[in-house]
């Protein structure tokens, strides 16, 4: 109990690991676990049913667990499942599931999320995201691997954002963005593919250069979404070595409820 401020409220029936750290005045309710070497910052509320992994920084004034900003919810135990390493800076909000959904949202590992954003209920964030300032995920969107969302930028509800795609500063978006695209403005456009970003991660030319052939077919040549969906699919057979990336971004298209930016 050393690590927690004399001022921080902790609800005896939390669970925190002897390593965690609470700064001043946080406030930590009674349904909240903790995992080794995390730290919170002075002035945090976690509440509701929310679990949080190991070595997090979570800096001051956050609030995570908070109840649902859905008026159907009735205080259902619904959770918040924050992973490992993550940082989330000043005044983040974060909020529960609802049961209408998965009844959970949940944050992935080693994402970088800055400061006022916002989590809506039952959203799922993936691992090595970055959210900047101010970025606002609505109910129910879901977030790929090793996304980056720009500041001020505003997700609708239902939407998807694909592993590795980039959204700029101040984007709407309100459709479907596909794996490995970089899309900005209002209303969405996209711009080009993430190469820049896949070359960082380690992708090798020749499988950017499939992805960019992806790109072409599904952006470039005109065809109809079912057209592109096919031409896709026999890319996979023509390019072994990024074969999954090819079908990740084909099954991304293939499964889209609110239609794609394009």
């Amino acid at each position: 109990m050393s690590n927690i401020h004399s001022t921080a409220i902790v609800d005896p029936a939390a669970q925190l690991d002897s390593t965690v750290t609470v700064g001043p005045y946080a406030v930590i309710g009674a349904h909240v676990r903790i995992g080794a070497r995390t730290s919170i910052g002075p002035h945090c509320v976690i509440e509701g049913h929310t679990s949080i992994g190991e070595d997090n920084r979570i800096f001051q004034f956050a609030s995570l667990g908070g109840v649902p900003q859905d008026k159907k919810y009735a205080g259902e135990p619904t959770r918040l499942e924050i992973g490992n390493r993550n940082t989330v800076r000043e005044f983040c909000t974060f909020n529960l599931g609802t049961v209408q959904d998965r009844g959970v949202t949940s944050i992935g590992d080693d994402n970088w999320i800055m400061a006022y954003v916002h989590i809506a209920h039952d959203c799922v964030v993936g691992n090595q995201t970055i959210l900047a300032n101010n970025a606002t995920l609505a109910g129910h969107v879901q977030l790929g691997d090793w996304v980056i969302v720009g500041g001020l930028t505003g997700v609708h509800q239902f939407s998807r954002i694909g592993a590795h795609a980039m959204a700029g500063f101040a984007s709407h978006i309100s459709q479907d963005v596909p794996p490995f695209m970089m899309v900005d403005g209002n209303p969405l456009a996209v711009r080009g593919l993430n190469a820049e970003g896949l070359r960082r991660r380690g992708f090798s030319a020749e499988r950017i250069a499939a992805i960019k052939q992806a790109y072409r077919v599904l952006y470039r040549q005109g065809l109809t979404l079912e057209a592109s969906i096919n031409a896709l699919s026999a890319l996979i057979e023509e390019h072994p070595s990024a074969a999954a990336d090819i079908a990740l971004l084909r099954d991304f298209v293939a499964a889209s409820q609110r239609g794609i930016a394009r």
